[in-house]
């Protein structure tokens, strides 16, 4: 892949990030969608597939109800896709759980109390 097309499928998927995240927060109606964050867009070479990660906060059932609830808007989001970004065709959009913040609040966690078990020195 040429680095023209990397920098545009950078765009592509940062346009992708915004409109999602935008669509989400003032359009999608699904009770089921609760606290999520889109973190990030990852877009094919062929600019076919958009993989689209979100952060859920909540307990797995939770977050397993908001994908779900994700998944059932997918055609909505792909649809309103189409009128903000300029492509020939609008990627297909594959939702994953994306578990970064959980671990890096774990391993916070796991931190501080490394320094409240420390002795004083």
């Amino acid at each position: 892949m040429s680095r023209s097309g990397g920098h545009r499928n950078e765009r592509l998927g940062a346009l992708i990030q915004e409109a999602i995240a935008d669509a989400i927060a003032t359009k999608v109606k699904d009770p089921r969608i609760g606290f999520v964050t889109v973190t990030g867009v990852t877009v094919s070479g062929d600019l076919k597939h958009a993989t689209v990660n979100v952060s859920v906060m909540g307990t797995e059932a939770e977050k397993q109800t908001a994908m779900d609830g994700l998944e059932a808007a997918r055609g909505y989001l792909r649809s309103l896709l189409a009128r903000c970004i300029e492509t020939r065709s609008v990627p297909e959009l594959h939702f994953v759980l994306d578990r970064g913040l959980e671990h890096a609040a774990r391993i916070d966690s796991l931190i501080q109390r490394i320094k409240i078990d420390e002795p004083d020195s």
